[in-house]
């Protein structure tokens, strides 16, 4: 993204509240102005003592005065309100970051580290707000300076201009040059810096397998070669800019030096005052203090650009799942749900359902049964919007999900993940994902039909124990039960089990197996099943095979007609139900009343 284009759109975000930031474009056009007056007042009050005309100087010297203090005021009220906007802005900033980046695609999210999103947010809101308010305090009035101060100069006199226009035009080309030489370079180290942030993020969210692998030296090593790889690509970029520094110093001393040569000698030839003279080296020294502030800038933005272009590459990420303008809420549901020849591939060139289509009665249980990778968990995806079908239609009681409002259908449908997903909050907190305005009482009727209960109030601060990234504080089996007890708060008429109890061992899942039997109660429940007595219970099983619909019926029907679910059958691949046992000395005081 070109660097003006990138500015400007930074200076876009400041929309909202334009009233705002008009106001203080115009106080920094009135400080343009006491900058400019400065240099000529100052010159003036010279030339009116060089003629022995005090009263003119007093003159001088008032208005000189009054530009000073109305500077000084305009300054502060710019420095207080550009602050408070910027603040305002850089919050808002990261609020629509947010809200954007948690709403695009789940093969967005596969492809981008979550280390690395989280360094893009906080990196691009932090230089937007050093941008926001350098802009009002410092750049615009530059650049009005810069703007107002050369016809001025013209006017007063064109051959010393030149001199000053010379110098202007150093500092773009010196400016210019590294930019263009350092920029793939600092690109280049943006990239490292992601990659360490990536790498420190798995670090972190793998720590017992860093530690029981002892792989904590080799995991240090790894970060250090990669800071070295930084260091290696950014000295050349800070060397390039460190010349430039030279640079432009060297072109401002020259330009001082030429303007003091000039002057002597067009006033030996009666073509300029010593006090033009003075105004002119007040410009001068004025001119170079704003560019040297803007090269400052340049640099700034330069190094800030690349954060900032990841900002906005997410911010323009388009969203994969379009709602239609004033798309209608799904209706009271009953739960019929129909697949009609959807198809649907993560890749073009391997589809990963072809041309499924089956009906489930609302209230009935619908068992997914196949080979790993056959396509279960992508077909249940479909269901609630994770991903669109790229053929075909999905429809609820006859009405097809793509025509109503993506909030209204997933309100309709609660999902219990293999992968529980709780969240860095309380126990309680985690349960009201599926109901925010639960009730204390609701959260323990929910608990205690999920079979959670038991184990909640034995915690330090029962409901309000806080869960550890992840729900890595609990027991693989707590985990699941704090997901089933979510899925009851939400209350949906679709219910699906993705795997939910495929990792967990006998007693245990047994255990939640008569939680989820009061779960699925009167909802149309879609499980992707490996217990026998789901399977043989179920109403409908639905037998895939690389993505295609090979089987479907009942458990006698497809034995009988000897096909894929009946090798599967015959291989052991429904395991027979467990038996429970007593999870704890509390569990057997809680179970006896």
């Amino acid at each position: 993204m070109p660097l003006l284009r990138l500015y400007l759109r930074v200076i876009a975000l400041l929309a909202p509240e334009k009233a705002l930031a008009i106001a203080l474009a115009l106080a920094n056009l009135a400080l343009a102005g006491v900058y400019f007056l400065e240099p000529w007042l100052f010159g003036r009050v010279v030339d009116a003592l060089a003629a022995a005309g005090h009263r003119d100087a007093w003159r001088y010297i008032g208005w000189w005065a009054g530009a000073g203090f109305g500077g000084v005021i305009a300054s502060v009220w710019v420095s207080l309100h550009a602050d408070r906007l910027a603040h305002r802005r850089r919050l808002a900033a990261i609020t629509q970051f947010f809200e954007h980046a948690i709403a695009l695609p789940l093969s967005f999210h596969g492809q981008h580290h979550t280390g690395r999103l989280l360094r893009i947010l906080h990196g691009g809101a932090s230089n937007l707000f050093s941008l926001w308010l350098g802009f009002f305090r410092e750049h615009l009035a530059t650049l009005l300076s810069i703007l107002v101060m050369i016809p001025l100069a013209l006017w007063m006199n064109w051959k010393l201009a030149l001199l000053m226009i010379a110098l202007m035009i150093s500092f773009a080309v010196f400016n210019a040059i590294a930019m263009r030489r350092t920029l793939a370079a600092q690109g280049e180290v943006e990239e490292l810096h992601h990659a360490i942030t990536e790498r420190a993020g798995d670090v972190f969210g793998n720590v017992l397998v860093v530690q029981s692998f002892t792989r904590l030296s080799a995991e240090v090593a790894a970060i250090r070669e990669m800071t070295g790889r930084v260091l290696t690509a950014q000295y050349p970029v800070l060397r390039g800019w460190a010349w430039l520094t030279v640079a432009n110093r060297a072109s401002s001393t020259i330009t001082v030096v030429a303007i003091f040569a000039l002057g002597a000698s067009l006033n030996g030839k009666g073509e300029v005052t010593v006090g033009g003279i003075v105004s002119f080296v007040g410009f001068a020294m004025m001119l170079i203090g704003r560019l040297e502030q803007f090269a400052s800038f340049i640099s700034g933005l330069f190094f800030q650009t690349h954060s900032l272009s990841d900002f906005f590459a997410v911010l323009d990420t388009k969203e994969v799942l379009q709602e239609k303008p004033g798309a209608p809420d799904l209706p009271s549901v009953k739960g019929d749900v129909e697949f009609d020849d959807v198809s649907f591939g993560y890749e073009a060139t391997h589809p990963a359902l072809k041309h499924l289509s089956f009906r489930a009665k609302a209230g009935s249980t619908v068992a997914l049964v196949g080979p790993t990778g056959a396509g279960k968990t992508t077909a249940l995806s479909l269901l609630y919007r994770a991903y669109d079908p790229e053929f075909g239609h999905i429809r609820i009681d006859g009405i097809d999900i793509r025509e109503v409002g993506l909030n209204s259908l997933r309100s309709h449908i609660a999902v219990v993940f293999q992968d529980p997903g709780l969240f860095y909050r309380s126990i309680a907190d985690n349960l009201r994902i599926g109901k925010p305005e639960a009730s204390d009482a609701e959260l323990a009727a929910a608990a205690q039909a999920a079979e959670a209960h038991n184990f909640i109030i034995v915690k330090p601060d029962g409901y309000s124990t806080l869960v550890a990234e992840r729900g890595k504080s609990l027991s693989g089996g707590e985990r699941q039960r704090l997901s089933i007890a979510r899925a009851m708060l939400k209350d949906a008429p679709i219910l699906i089990l993705d795997e939910a109890t495929s990792a967990l061992d006998n007693a245990t899942e047994a255990r939640i197996q008569r939680a989820l039997g009061v779960l699925t109660k009167n909802r149309t429940t879609f499980v992707i099943a490996h217990r026998l007595s789901t399977v043989r219970n179920a109403d409908l099983i639905l037998v895939l095979k690389d993505g295609e619909l090979v089987e479907q019926g009942r458990y006698a029907e497809l034995v009988a007609k000897g096909g894929l679910f009946a090798e599967l059958d015959a291989s052991g691949r429904f395991v027979a139900d467990a038996q429970e046992e007593p999870e704890s000395e509390v569990d057997l005081a809680y179970a006896a009343g």
